[in-house]
């Protein structure tokens, strides 16, 4: 039976949202393409008319969600929409929800880890955020300092099992950031 083209991208779709959601929660490499597909109801060998490759899918996954990452976080509208963002980055509902948040601190091992091209286009989605930040902040080295910041911080925050440590962690972060923003830019 063949199926439209229309049906082709909305299963493609699918398939990329859920496996994105799968990765940030419990890792990429957790899950194989029978797995990957049988949560949207598919089989595995239907998955090679979207994808050629598991890394193929990755590699989607990867510029999807940063692409995302930039449009939410981008701090083009100024400083009170960058601070905002900020608070809800460092959050409790950021640590305890990694598939609905940032894919950095989630994937961030498993991007180190890809192939070139990955990391690549993750440079390049990395970068185009922190520019975005630099311009609000006025400061190259203090965008690349907080966006360094925030992804350790829900790291090591996540990590952790006790929630009020993670509250101290993502506090201590939010604090710290915060005196970087009112002191002297370099």
């Amino acid at each position: 039976m063949r199926y439209s083209a229309s049906h082709k991208l909305e299963t493609r779709e699918k398939l990329l949202q859920s496996s994105a959601l799968s990765a940030k929660q419990s890792g990429f490499s957790t899950v194989g393409v029978d797995g990957l597909m049988k949560a949207i109801g598919l089989s595995g060998g239907a998955f090679y008319s979207h994808f050629a490759s598991k890394d193929a899918l990755f590699a989607s996954i990867v510029e999807r969600e940063l692409r995302q990452s930039l449009e939410r976080l981008g701090a083009d509208r100024g400083r009170d929409k960058f601070e905002r963002c900020l608070k809800l980055y460092l959050s409790m509902s950021h640590v305890e929800h990694p598939e609905t948040g940032c894919a950095l601190p989630a994937l961030g091992a498993e991007i180190a880890r890809s192939d070139p091209l990955i990391r690549q286009q993750a440079e390049h989605w990395i970068c185009q955020l922190q520019e975005s930040w630099a311009r609000v902040l006025e400061s190259d080295s203090l965008a690349w300092a907080i966006l360094s910041q925030c992804i350790g911080a829900l790291v090591v925050a996540r990590m952790l099992i006790t929630p009020d440590l993670q509250r101290r962690v993502l506090k201590s972060s939010h604090e710290e950031i915060g005196r970087q923003l009112a002191g002297p830019r370099t």
